[in-house]
Formats: structure tokens, sequence, C-alpha cells
């Protein structure tokens, strides 16, 4: 996987190129959620990279991105990771898909950097710090996990990112055993720093005002950490943006409802000029 070095650190990232037919292509960039990488919006990529130069980002200490350099971990240095990746691989202004931790980043970007962004789509995310309660979880296990690794919360953090009807379903088996491999294989120092950065963030809705791209909002109906109603806050802070509810989906949007997902998604991007 190609590597850039941007802010003192090494950020790895996927990159499809254009189309073959379509050399002038935008490009959409993806963002995922904690305890993922850009592995989560695979359906996603295979589809719209038809149409677009398709490139997603891996978080520090994440995917195949490798611990932070400098021990950097917070959103607002993430945002700066994102733009300086954008701006180094000559994108121009781009698309941004962004979910739950790749949506703070979003935000982040679109209000402060509005010239990198011709469209958002925030999928499962908050302008809100993390609720006091789910601080305090984030932050348990994440002292366990630095020190058991995965075995001890893997219960607990499938139930998070995953809504039941998903974790029911058989055919879910072979997804959540790929992730969790993924998650076991990181480092888990990095992995500590980076729940620990999503739990003590700050929050956005100030900057929510900012934000003039063209945006729509997408949220599962049973998504726990990041619930329908923040999802509303936020629709109701970007002006003329798009809120869309997914039946029967949770947090990880994206790999739950898979089709779904690139449906809104193309549709979206699609009538951006």
């Amino acid at each position: 996987m190609p590597t850039l070095q941007v802010n003192g650190t090494s950020v790895a990232f996927t990159d499809t190129g254009a189309p073959r037919d379509r050399a002038d292509a935008p490009t959409i960039v993806f963002g995922h959620g904690l305890l993922f990488s850009g592995w989560m919006f695979t359906d996603q990529i295979a589809a719209l990279s038809q149409q677009y130069r398709c490139v997603a980002i891996d978080w520090r200490g994440q995917g195949a991105t490798p611990p932070a350099a400098d021990g950097k971990y917070d959103m607002d240095t993430l945002a700066l990771d994102a733009a300086a990746v954008i701006e180094a691989l000559g994108a121009g202004a781009v698309h941004y898909v962004g979910l739950s931790m790749g949506g703070f980043v979003g935000m982040r970007l679109a209000a402060r950097r509005p010239d990198l962004i011709r469209s958002l789509t925030l999928l499962d995310t908050s302008a809100d710090p993390e609720e006091p309660s789910a601080a305090i979880q984030d932050k348990a296990l994440a002292i366990v996990f630095r020190a058991f690794g995965l075995g001890p919360v893997r219960g607990p953090v499938q139930k998070i990112m995953f809504a039941p009807p998903f974790l029911a379903d058989p055919r879910s088996g072979a997804l959540i055993e790929e992730w969790m491999t993924q998650v076991a294989s990181q480092d888990r120092g990095a992995v500590r720093q980076a729940v620990l950065a999503v739990a003590n963030r700050k929050g956005v809705a100030d900057e929510l005002g900012k934000i003039g791209a063209p945006t729509l909002v997408v949220v599962g109906e049973q998504d726990k950490p990041t619930p329908v109603e923040k999802a509303r806050r936020i629709h109701a802070g970007i002006a003329g943006s798009r809120l869309e509810i997914v039946p029967d989906c949770g947090h990880s949007s994206t790999i739950e409802q898979p089709k779904a997902l690139t449906e809104l998604i193309t549709d979206f991007v699609g009538t951006v000029a």
C-alpha cells in the first residue's frame, strides 16, 4: 500500500486512479471509522471506481498506517493529514465520504478548508463531543485492549459497532472475523491512542455553519454510538443538507447495508457538479 509523509508522519492510503476512459474524473476520498480502515468501503469503492478516482485514507495507527511519529492522534491533526494527502495527490476539490471518526475529520475539513471539498457525505457521525458515559466506556475498553488484546473486549466492541440484525445473521460471520483479525493485528498502543482521541474530542457544532459544500447526512436507524438525533443536529446545522435514515442498520453502515449506502452515495455525488 502506498504511503505519504505528511505532517511529520507516514500515512497509508489506497488509490484506484482515474477510470481508463475518464482521466479527468473527480476524486472521492474515504475516511473510515475507529478500529477500521479503508477496507470498510470495499463495496462502495468497487462500484464508484467505475466513474471516479477513489482514495481511502488509513488514519494514524490504524489499517496500514503505522503509529504516529509525533504521537498525535487528535481529530484536528487528522484533518490536517487529510488535507495534506489531498493536496499531495493533486486531486483538487474532492467528494469526501467519512464514517464516524472519518466524519469527525470531514466536518473539520469542510469547515476549515472549503477549497478542498466539492461535496461532503457524513455517515453515522456526530458534531458533538463524546457523551460522558460513552467516553468512560471507550477509555476502559482501550485500557483492556492495550493490556490484554482483543479477546476480553470482542463482545462489547461488536455490540457497539453493529446492530443486532447484522450480528444475528449467519452471513455476517466471515466479515466480522475478517475485521476482528485486522483489529488484532494493529499496534495496541496506537489503537489505544486513537480510541482516546475519539473519546476526548471536542465538538464542532459551532463550525457547521461554515460548511458550504453540498452535504449528505446518513445514519443507521439502530446506530448506538451516534444515534439518529445526532445526525438530525448535523442536518439542522448545515444549510441545505440532506438527511437519510437507513432501516435495519447500526453504526457500521457501509458494511451492514452496503447496497443501500452505495446507492445513496452514488446518487448524491452524481448530483454535484
